[in-house]
């Protein structure tokens, strides 16, 4: 079952395994959305030592301000240093897989940008089967 956030921006898709958290967004990220999603994690990195995370953008259309410099998000953020250990990200816009390739060497976290269409490679590199598939 897919869970939604409030403003249905971002999914939560159903993970393999525990300690793997699949988000998908699907239009503009709103605030209470981004809000939703760091409540999430923060759970996350509440019950588990280390986690991976998979994030889609499959349809991104953008956030709103709001989004961009909600507090939640950013301790979330904070906290991923020491809690993620593999982060992927399918099908970022341009400025987005720059940010993470320029950024990736400077933190602890494994991050790799893969584009929409080698969502399959993503998934298995992150540790979770591709859709429809066993790994």
């Amino acid at each position: 079952m897919t869970v939604m956030a409030p403003n249905g921006s971002i999914h939560v898709l159903p993970a393999e395994r525990p300690g793997l958290l699949i988000f998908e967004i699907v239009a503009l990220i709103t605030d209470a959305d981004m809000g939703w999603m760091a409540s999430r994690v923060q759970a996350a990195f509440d019950q588990q030592d280390e986690i991976d995370m998979l994030i889609v953008m499959r349809f991104y259309d953008g956030m709103e301000t709001g989004a961009v410099i909600n507090s939640e998000a950013m301790k979330a953020g904070a906290r991923s240093l020491r809690h993620v250990r593999r982060y992927a990200v399918v099908g970022a816009p341009t400025w987005a897989t720059a940010m993470i390739n320029i950024l990736s060497p400077l933190t602890p976290v494994e991050e790799k940008t893969f584009p929409l269409e080698r969502e399959a490679e993503a998934r298995a590199w992150v540790g979770a089967p591709p859709k429809g598939g066993v790994m």
